[in-house]
Protein backbone atom coordinates (compact mmCIF):
# COMPACT_ATOMS: atom_id res chain seq x y z
CA UNK A 1 0.00 0.00 0.00
CA UNK A 2 1.29 3.50 -1.05
CA UNK A 3 2.93 5.43 2.05
CA UNK A 4 1.50 8.03 1.97
CA UNK A 5 -1.89 6.50 1.81
CA UNK A 6 -0.56 4.75 5.40
CA UNK A 7 0.39 8.42 6.84
CA UNK A 8 -2.97 9.39 5.94
CA UNK A 9 -4.76 6.31 7.57
CA UNK A 10 -2.69 7.03 10.76
CA UNK A 11 -3.70 10.97 10.73
CA UNK A 12 -7.26 10.32 10.70
CA UNK A 13 -7.30 7.52 12.67
CA UNK A 14 -5.48 9.75 15.92
CA UNK A 15 -7.97 12.73 14.76
CA UNK A 16 -10.83 10.53 15.38
CA UNK A 17 -9.52 8.89 18.73
CA UNK A 18 -9.15 12.46 20.02
CA UNK A 19 -12.63 13.82 18.41
CA UNK A 20 -14.55 10.88 19.80
CA UNK A 21 -12.92 9.66 23.13
CA UNK A 22 -13.86 13.48 24.71
CA UNK A 23 -17.59 12.52 22.50
CA UNK A 24 -18.17 9.23 24.14
CA UNK A 25 -17.66 10.72 27.58
CA UNK A 26 -20.61 13.42 27.02
CA UNK A 27 -23.68 11.89 28.09
CA UNK A 28 -26.84 11.05 25.47
CA UNK A 29 -24.81 10.80 22.19
CA UNK A 30 -26.20 8.80 20.19
CA UNK A 31 -23.41 6.54 17.65
CA UNK A 32 -25.51 7.49 14.69
CA UNK A 33 -26.04 10.99 15.06
CA UNK A 34 -22.56 11.78 16.14
CA UNK A 35 -20.81 9.71 12.94
CA UNK A 36 -23.49 9.35 10.15
CA UNK A 37 -23.37 13.32 9.39
CA UNK A 38 -19.37 13.44 9.54
CA UNK A 39 -18.62 10.16 7.71
CA UNK A 40 -21.13 10.91 5.02
CA UNK A 41 -19.14 14.65 4.76
CA UNK A 42 -16.01 12.88 4.40
CA UNK A 43 -16.99 10.66 1.50
CA UNK A 44 -18.98 13.32 -0.19
CA UNK A 45 -15.53 15.34 -0.22
CA UNK A 46 -13.99 12.62 -2.03
CA UNK A 47 -11.53 11.98 0.89
CA UNK A 48 -10.11 8.33 -0.06
CA UNK A 49 -12.12 5.50 1.49
CA UNK A 50 -9.65 3.51 3.30
CA UNK A 51 -8.75 6.69 5.09
CA UNK A 52 -12.58 7.27 5.86
CA UNK A 53 -12.83 3.55 7.40
CA UNK A 54 -9.53 4.09 9.57
CA UNK A 55 -11.01 7.13 11.07
CA UNK A 56 -14.50 5.30 11.35
CA UNK A 57 -12.80 2.67 12.91
CA UNK A 58 -10.80 4.68 15.38
CA UNK A 59 -14.20 6.51 16.03
CA UNK A 60 -16.47 3.17 17.06
CA UNK A 61 -13.86 1.76 19.32
CA UNK A 62 -13.04 5.04 21.43
CA UNK A 63 -16.05 6.07 21.67
CA UNK A 64 -17.57 2.40 23.01
CA UNK A 65 -14.17 2.29 25.16
CA UNK A 66 -15.19 6.11 26.83
CA UNK A 67 -19.06 6.01 26.69
CA UNK A 68 -18.39 3.58 29.50
CA UNK A 69 -16.86 6.19 31.93
CA UNK A 70 -19.63 8.32 32.23
CA UNK A 71 -22.25 5.22 33.74
CA UNK A 72 -19.49 4.14 35.80
CA UNK A 73 -18.74 7.51 37.49
CA UNK A 74 -22.05 9.36 37.65
CA UNK A 75 -24.50 7.14 36.38
CA UNK A 76 -25.42 8.38 33.17
CA UNK A 77 -25.43 5.93 29.70
CA UNK A 78 -22.65 8.03 27.34
CA UNK A 79 -24.81 6.79 24.56
CA UNK A 80 -27.34 4.43 23.53
CA UNK A 81 -25.52 0.87 23.48
CA UNK A 82 -23.91 2.03 27.25
CA UNK A 83 -28.21 2.70 28.38
CA UNK A 84 -27.98 -1.25 28.86
CA UNK A 85 -25.47 -1.50 31.37
CA UNK A 86 -26.31 1.24 34.04
CA UNK A 87 -28.18 -0.92 36.48
CA UNK A 88 -25.38 -3.07 36.59
CA UNK A 89 -22.79 -0.17 36.80
CA UNK A 90 -24.91 1.27 39.97
CA UNK A 91 -24.67 -1.89 41.19
CA UNK A 92 -20.74 -1.89 41.79
CA UNK A 93 -20.77 1.67 42.11
CA UNK A 94 -23.01 0.99 45.70
CA UNK A 95 -20.68 -1.30 46.41
CA UNK A 96 -18.10 1.16 46.13
CA UNK A 97 -16.21 -0.26 43.02
CA UNK A 98 -17.48 2.79 40.46
CA UNK A 99 -13.57 2.41 39.14
CA UNK A 100 -13.18 -1.43 38.67
CA UNK A 101 -16.66 -0.90 36.31
CA UNK A 102 -14.76 1.48 34.49
CA UNK A 103 -11.75 -1.30 34.08
CA UNK A 104 -14.16 -4.00 33.26
CA UNK A 105 -16.08 -2.49 30.73
CA UNK A 106 -13.00 -1.09 28.87
CA UNK A 107 -11.13 -4.41 28.84
CA UNK A 108 -14.42 -5.98 27.70
CA UNK A 109 -14.23 -3.38 25.18
CA UNK A 110 -10.94 -4.52 24.01
CA UNK A 111 -11.74 -8.14 24.21
CA UNK A 112 -14.40 -7.79 22.08
CA UNK A 113 -12.26 -5.60 19.24
CA UNK A 114 -9.86 -8.35 19.29
CA UNK A 115 -12.05 -10.71 18.62
CA UNK A 116 -14.36 -9.09 16.36
CA UNK A 117 -11.98 -8.11 13.48
CA UNK A 118 -10.27 -11.54 12.94
CA UNK A 119 -14.09 -13.25 12.90
CA UNK A 120 -15.60 -10.51 10.98
CA UNK A 121 -13.25 -11.08 7.96
CA UNK A 122 -13.31 -14.51 8.04
CA UNK A 123 -17.40 -14.66 8.18
CA UNK A 124 -16.87 -11.84 5.19
CA UNK A 125 -14.47 -14.47 3.23
CA UNK A 126 -17.20 -16.73 3.90
CA UNK A 127 -20.05 -14.54 2.83
CA UNK A 128 -18.73 -12.90 -0.29
CA UNK A 129 -19.99 -16.02 -3.15
CA UNK A 130 -23.53 -14.93 -1.73
CA UNK A 131 -23.08 -11.51 -2.48
CA UNK A 132 -24.12 -11.42 -6.62
CA UNK A 133 -27.35 -13.61 -5.28
CA UNK A 134 -28.41 -10.82 -2.06
CA UNK A 135 -28.00 -7.73 -4.52
CA UNK A 136 -30.59 -9.00 -6.59
CA UNK A 137 -32.60 -8.86 -3.93
CA UNK A 138 -31.84 -5.82 -2.15
CA UNK A 139 -35.18 -3.96 -1.75
CA UNK A 140 -36.58 -7.23 -0.48
CA UNK A 141 -34.49 -8.09 1.61
CA UNK A 142 -34.35 -4.48 3.39
CA UNK A 143 -37.99 -5.08 3.85
CA UNK A 144 -37.87 -8.23 5.41
CA UNK A 145 -35.15 -6.94 7.60
CA UNK A 146 -37.20 -4.31 8.84
CA UNK A 147 -40.47 -6.32 9.72
CA UNK A 148 -38.03 -9.34 11.38
CA UNK A 149 -36.45 -5.96 13.54
CA UNK A 150 -39.85 -4.78 14.53
CA UNK A 151 -40.86 -8.18 15.78
CA UNK A 152 -37.78 -7.86 17.65
CA UNK A 153 -39.02 -4.80 19.03
CA UNK A 154 -41.00 -4.06 22.31
CA UNK A 155 -43.73 -2.15 20.49
CA UNK A 156 -44.37 -4.76 17.34
CA UNK A 157 -47.67 -3.17 16.50
CA UNK A 158 -46.64 0.03 15.54
CA UNK A 159 -43.13 -0.85 14.44
CA UNK A 160 -44.69 -2.78 11.47
CA UNK A 161 -47.32 -0.34 10.87
CA UNK A 162 -44.87 2.49 10.93
CA UNK A 163 -43.05 0.58 7.78
CA UNK A 164 -45.92 1.55 5.54
CA UNK A 165 -46.77 4.95 7.04
CA UNK A 166 -43.06 6.05 6.76
CA UNK A 167 -42.24 4.65 3.33
CA UNK A 168 -45.41 6.72 1.97
CA UNK A 169 -43.69 9.59 3.59
CA UNK A 170 -40.65 9.17 2.01
CA UNK A 171 -42.22 8.29 -1.93
CA UNK A 172 -44.54 11.19 -1.56
CA UNK A 173 -41.49 13.58 -0.13
CA UNK A 174 -39.88 12.35 -3.30
CA UNK A 175 -42.88 13.27 -5.68
CA UNK A 176 -43.30 16.52 -4.52
CA UNK A 177 -39.24 17.38 -4.93
CA UNK A 178 -39.79 16.14 -8.74
CA UNK A 179 -43.24 17.71 -9.32
CA UNK A 180 -41.72 21.25 -8.10
CA UNK A 181 -38.89 21.01 -10.30
CA UNK A 182 -36.10 20.75 -6.96
CA UNK A 183 -34.60 17.94 -8.94
CA UNK A 184 -34.41 16.15 -11.86
CA UNK A 185 -37.12 13.66 -12.18
CA UNK A 186 -35.91 10.30 -11.67
CA UNK A 187 -33.29 11.36 -9.00
CA UNK A 188 -33.12 9.79 -5.92
CA UNK A 189 -33.14 11.70 -3.01
CA UNK A 190 -31.09 9.77 -0.33
CA UNK A 191 -28.81 11.86 1.91
CA UNK A 192 -31.54 14.49 2.76
CA UNK A 193 -34.23 11.22 4.42
CA UNK A 194 -31.31 9.63 5.63
CA UNK A 195 -30.49 12.42 8.02
CA UNK A 196 -33.94 13.65 8.58
CA UNK A 197 -34.03 10.02 10.33
CA UNK A 198 -30.80 10.40 12.19
CA UNK A 199 -31.84 13.90 13.96
CA UNK A 200 -35.16 12.61 14.11
CA UNK A 201 -35.16 12.36 18.30
CA UNK A 202 -33.32 15.87 18.54
CA UNK A 203 -35.80 17.35 16.13
CA UNK A 204 -38.56 16.28 18.45
CA UNK A 205 -37.24 17.29 21.66
CA UNK A 206 -36.45 20.98 19.71
CA UNK A 207 -40.21 20.76 18.47
CA UNK A 208 -41.14 20.05 22.03
CA UNK A 209 -39.64 23.19 23.39
CA UNK A 210 -42.33 25.22 21.30
CA UNK A 211 -45.40 23.88 23.31
CA UNK A 212 -46.03 25.28 26.37
CA UNK A 213 -47.41 22.66 28.24
CA UNK A 214 -44.42 20.39 26.94
CA UNK A 215 -41.74 23.09 27.98
CA UNK A 216 -43.00 23.58 31.20
CA UNK A 217 -42.50 20.01 32.26
CA UNK A 218 -38.89 20.35 31.42
CA UNK A 219 -38.28 23.36 33.60
CA UNK A 220 -36.30 22.32 36.86
CA UNK A 221 -36.23 24.19 39.62
CA UNK A 222 -32.42 24.04 40.56
CA UNK A 223 -29.73 22.72 38.75
CA UNK A 224 -29.36 18.81 38.30
CA UNK A 225 -26.49 17.53 40.67
CA UNK A 226 -24.04 14.55 39.12
CA UNK A 227 -21.92 12.96 41.72
CA UNK A 228 -18.56 11.61 40.36
CA UNK A 229 -17.53 8.51 42.05
CA UNK A 230 -13.82 6.51 41.82
CA UNK A 231 -10.35 7.59 41.70
CA UNK A 232 -7.92 7.76 38.77
CA UNK A 233 -6.02 4.47 38.69
CA UNK A 234 -2.26 4.82 39.37
CA UNK A 235 1.05 2.90 38.39
CA UNK A 236 2.05 0.83 35.18
CA UNK A 237 0.10 0.69 32.01
CA UNK A 238 -3.23 -1.55 32.32
CA UNK A 239 -3.27 -4.89 31.35
CA UNK A 240 -7.06 -6.34 30.36
CA UNK A 241 -6.12 -9.99 30.63
CA UNK A 242 -5.07 -9.06 34.10
CA UNK A 243 -7.97 -6.88 34.98
CA UNK A 244 -10.20 -9.41 33.77
CA UNK A 245 -10.76 -13.22 35.20
CA UNK A 246 -10.33 -15.96 33.13
CA UNK A 247 -13.89 -16.51 33.43
CA UNK A 248 -14.55 -12.76 32.68
CA UNK A 249 -12.29 -13.11 29.63
CA UNK A 250 -13.84 -16.38 28.50
CA UNK A 251 -17.06 -14.61 28.73
CA UNK A 252 -16.55 -11.55 26.82
CA UNK A 253 -14.42 -13.59 23.93
CA UNK A 254 -17.55 -15.66 23.52
CA UNK A 255 -20.00 -13.23 23.69
CA UNK A 256 -17.82 -11.62 20.91
CA UNK A 257 -18.24 -14.10 18.77
CA UNK A 258 -22.09 -14.35 19.23
CA UNK A 259 -22.30 -10.30 18.70
CA UNK A 260 -20.30 -11.04 15.38
CA UNK A 261 -22.34 -13.99 14.38
CA UNK A 262 -25.24 -11.92 14.63
CA UNK A 263 -24.07 -9.20 13.04
CA UNK A 264 -27.26 -8.42 11.47
CA UNK A 265 -29.59 -8.28 14.44
CA UNK A 266 -30.11 -5.37 16.53
CA UNK A 267 -26.96 -4.39 18.58
CA UNK A 268 -28.86 -3.24 22.13
CA UNK A 269 -31.08 -6.32 22.09
CA UNK A 270 -27.88 -8.80 21.32
CA UNK A 271 -25.97 -6.97 24.09
CA UNK A 272 -28.72 -7.39 27.00
CA UNK A 273 -29.47 -10.81 25.71
CA UNK A 274 -25.97 -12.03 26.21
CA UNK A 275 -25.16 -9.83 28.89
CA UNK A 276 -28.03 -11.30 31.21
CA UNK A 277 -27.26 -15.26 29.72
CA UNK A 278 -23.43 -14.59 30.48
CA UNK A 279 -24.05 -13.49 34.11
CA UNK A 280 -27.04 -15.27 35.23
CA UNK A 281 -24.69 -18.07 36.68
CA UNK A 282 -22.47 -16.26 38.61
CA UNK A 283 -23.15 -15.68 42.30
CA UNK A 284 -22.37 -12.82 44.32
CA UNK A 285 -23.47 -8.83 43.60
CA UNK A 286 -20.39 -7.56 42.53
CA UNK A 287 -19.04 -10.51 40.27
CA UNK A 288 -22.22 -11.05 38.72
CA UNK A 289 -22.33 -7.10 37.94
CA UNK A 290 -18.56 -7.67 36.85
CA UNK A 291 -19.44 -10.64 34.36
CA UNK A 292 -22.26 -8.59 32.62
CA UNK A 293 -20.60 -5.35 32.28
CA UNK A 294 -17.40 -6.67 30.35
CA UNK A 295 -19.58 -9.22 28.69
CA UNK A 296 -21.92 -6.49 27.34
CA UNK A 297 -18.70 -4.11 26.29
CA UNK A 298 -17.20 -6.83 24.54
CA UNK A 299 -20.61 -7.47 22.25
CA UNK A 300 -21.24 -3.71 21.64
CA UNK A 301 -18.10 -3.44 20.39
CA UNK A 302 -17.86 -6.74 18.26
CA UNK A 303 -21.61 -6.45 16.97
CA UNK A 304 -20.76 -2.79 15.55
CA UNK A 305 -16.97 -4.11 14.19
CA UNK A 306 -18.82 -7.25 12.34
CA UNK A 307 -21.79 -4.88 11.34
CA UNK A 308 -19.61 -2.72 9.54
CA UNK A 309 -16.49 -5.10 7.99
CA UNK A 310 -18.85 -8.11 7.10
CA UNK A 311 -21.03 -6.10 4.93
CA UNK A 312 -18.82 -4.04 3.35
CA UNK A 313 -16.10 -6.73 2.55
CA UNK A 314 -18.56 -9.28 1.74
CA UNK A 315 -21.81 -8.27 0.85
CA UNK A 316 -21.94 -4.65 -0.78
CA UNK A 317 -25.50 -3.71 0.44
CA UNK A 318 -26.09 -2.58 4.23
CA UNK A 319 -27.50 -5.80 5.77
CA UNK A 320 -27.31 -4.43 9.40
CA UNK A 321 -28.37 -1.63 11.85
CA UNK A 322 -24.72 -0.56 12.10
CA UNK A 323 -24.23 -0.59 7.96
CA UNK A 324 -27.44 0.73 7.46
CA UNK A 325 -26.92 3.43 10.42
CA UNK A 326 -23.52 5.05 11.11
CA UNK A 327 -21.63 2.99 8.56
CA UNK A 328 -24.28 4.07 5.64
CA UNK A 329 -21.82 6.34 3.68
CA UNK A 330 -19.62 3.96 2.59
CA UNK A 331 -23.02 2.31 1.06
CA UNK A 332 -24.44 5.35 -0.36
CA UNK A 333 -23.50 8.77 -0.48
CA UNK A 334 -25.15 10.28 -3.82
CA UNK A 335 -22.98 11.23 -6.21
CA UNK A 336 -19.70 9.55 -4.92
CA UNK A 337 -21.29 6.42 -4.14
CA UNK A 338 -24.58 4.39 -4.51
CA UNK A 339 -25.73 0.79 -3.95
CA UNK A 340 -24.65 -0.48 -7.47
CA UNK A 341 -20.76 0.98 -7.01
CA UNK A 342 -20.23 1.66 -3.47
CA UNK A 343 -16.86 1.18 -1.03
CA UNK A 344 -17.09 -2.38 -1.63
CA UNK A 345 -16.29 -2.47 -4.97
CA UNK A 346 -14.47 0.49 -5.20
CA UNK A 347 -11.76 -0.84 -2.08
CA UNK A 348 -10.15 -4.42 -2.36
CA UNK A 349 -9.88 -6.76 0.63
CA UNK A 350 -6.74 -5.77 1.91
CA UNK A 351 -7.54 -2.06 1.81
CA UNK A 352 -10.46 -2.78 4.20
CA UNK A 353 -8.25 -4.82 6.10
CA UNK A 354 -5.25 -2.03 7.05
CA UNK A 355 -7.83 0.29 7.49
CA UNK A 356 -9.65 -1.49 9.69
CA UNK A 357 -6.81 -3.22 12.24
CA UNK A 358 -4.66 0.40 11.48
CA UNK A 359 -7.80 2.14 12.85
CA UNK A 360 -9.17 -0.03 15.79
CA UNK A 361 -4.68 -0.59 16.60
CA UNK A 362 -4.72 3.13 17.51
CA UNK A 363 -7.60 3.67 19.29
CA UNK A 364 -6.70 0.72 21.82
CA UNK A 365 -3.31 2.01 21.93
CA UNK A 366 -4.37 5.41 22.86
CA UNK A 367 -7.66 5.18 24.40
CA UNK A 368 -7.56 2.36 26.44
CA UNK A 369 -5.06 3.29 28.95
CA UNK A 370 -6.02 7.05 28.93
CA UNK A 371 -9.87 5.96 29.87
CA UNK A 372 -8.66 3.56 32.15
CA UNK A 373 -6.17 5.60 34.11
CA UNK A 374 -7.44 9.32 33.92
CA UNK A 375 -11.65 8.20 33.43
CA UNK A 376 -12.48 10.19 36.49
CA UNK A 377 -10.98 13.77 35.26
CA UNK A 378 -11.96 13.51 31.80
CA UNK A 379 -15.38 13.10 32.69
CA UNK A 380 -15.50 15.89 35.06
CA UNK A 381 -13.53 18.40 32.37
CA UNK A 382 -15.92 17.17 29.89
CA UNK A 383 -18.82 18.05 32.21
CA UNK A 384 -18.14 21.12 33.24
CA UNK A 385 -16.16 22.74 29.85
CA UNK A 386 -17.84 20.67 27.19
CA UNK A 387 -21.55 21.77 26.70
CA UNK A 388 -23.75 18.79 25.25
CA UNK A 389 -25.63 21.34 23.51
CA UNK A 390 -21.93 22.41 21.46
CA UNK A 391 -21.82 18.68 20.30
CA UNK A 392 -25.44 18.46 19.29
CA UNK A 393 -25.56 21.91 17.34
CA UNK A 394 -22.28 21.24 15.87
CA UNK A 395 -24.08 18.09 14.50
CA UNK A 396 -26.86 19.48 13.54
CA UNK A 397 -25.47 21.97 11.76
CA UNK A 398 -23.42 19.33 9.89
CA UNK A 399 -27.21 17.57 8.54
CA UNK A 400 -28.68 21.19 7.58
CA UNK A 401 -25.63 21.81 4.73
CA UNK A 402 -25.60 18.47 3.45
CA UNK A 403 -29.58 18.74 3.21
CA UNK A 404 -28.74 22.14 1.42
CA UNK A 405 -26.60 20.60 -0.73
CA UNK A 406 -29.14 17.56 -1.82
CA UNK A 407 -32.12 19.51 -2.61
CA UNK A 408 -31.82 23.30 -1.66
CA UNK A 409 -34.04 24.82 0.85
CA UNK A 410 -36.40 22.23 0.09
CA UNK A 411 -34.32 19.82 1.22
CA UNK A 412 -33.85 20.98 5.06
CA UNK A 413 -37.59 21.51 5.00
CA UNK A 414 -38.09 17.61 3.78
CA UNK A 415 -35.28 16.79 6.67
CA UNK A 416 -37.40 18.31 9.37
CA UNK A 417 -41.02 16.72 8.22
CA UNK A 418 -39.48 13.31 8.08
CA UNK A 419 -37.24 14.15 11.17
CA UNK A 420 -40.76 15.29 12.77
CA UNK A 421 -42.10 11.77 12.00
CA UNK A 422 -39.01 9.66 13.03
CA UNK A 423 -38.82 11.46 16.22
CA UNK A 424 -42.11 10.77 17.09
CA UNK A 425 -41.77 7.21 15.84
CA UNK A 426 -38.70 6.90 18.19
CA UNK A 427 -40.67 7.91 20.92
CA UNK A 428 -43.07 4.97 20.34
CA UNK A 429 -40.81 2.79 20.24
CA UNK A 430 -39.75 2.46 16.86
CA UNK A 431 -35.45 1.69 16.99
CA UNK A 432 -33.33 3.09 13.89
CA UNK A 433 -33.22 -0.30 12.45
CA UNK A 434 -36.60 -0.41 11.05
CA UNK A 435 -37.04 3.48 10.03
CA UNK A 436 -33.56 3.14 7.95
CA UNK A 437 -34.71 -0.58 6.39
CA UNK A 438 -37.69 1.05 5.69
CA UNK A 439 -35.80 4.30 3.61
CA UNK A 440 -34.80 1.47 1.63
CA UNK A 441 -37.52 -0.77 0.84
CA UNK A 442 -39.92 2.23 0.58
CA UNK A 443 -39.59 2.70 -3.47
CA UNK A 444 -40.06 -1.34 -4.04
CA UNK A 445 -42.98 -1.22 -1.08
CA UNK A 446 -44.72 1.72 -2.50
CA UNK A 447 -44.71 0.28 -5.91
CA UNK A 448 -46.03 -3.64 -4.39
CA UNK A 449 -48.59 -1.43 -2.87
CA UNK A 450 -49.82 0.91 -6.04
Amino acid sequence: MDPVLLLQMLAAAIIAVVVYTAIGVAPGTDETAVLAPVILALVVAGIPLPVVLAFFMAAIVAKKLTDSIPVSVAGIPGGVMSAPMVEHALILKREGHATLAIRKMASGSVIGTLVAIPISLFLAFLLTPLADVLGQYASQIFFGGAVFLALMSKEKVISLISIVLLAALIQGLRHLYWGMGVIPEGQTVFISFFLGITIGPMMFNLAQLTVNSERHKMVESEPKQIQIYGDDEKGQLPNPFRILTRQETASAAASSVLGSVTFFMSPVGITIFLGEVMSSWVKGTVNKASRALSSMDAVTNASYIAGILIPLAALGIPMSPMAIGPGNAFFNAPPVLTLEQNAHHLMSFSEITIASILGAGVALLITYPIAVRYARRICIFVFKHIPHEAFLAMFFSLVMLLAYMDAGVMGILGVMVLALMAGLLNRWGVNYGVQFMTLYAAPWLLGLIA
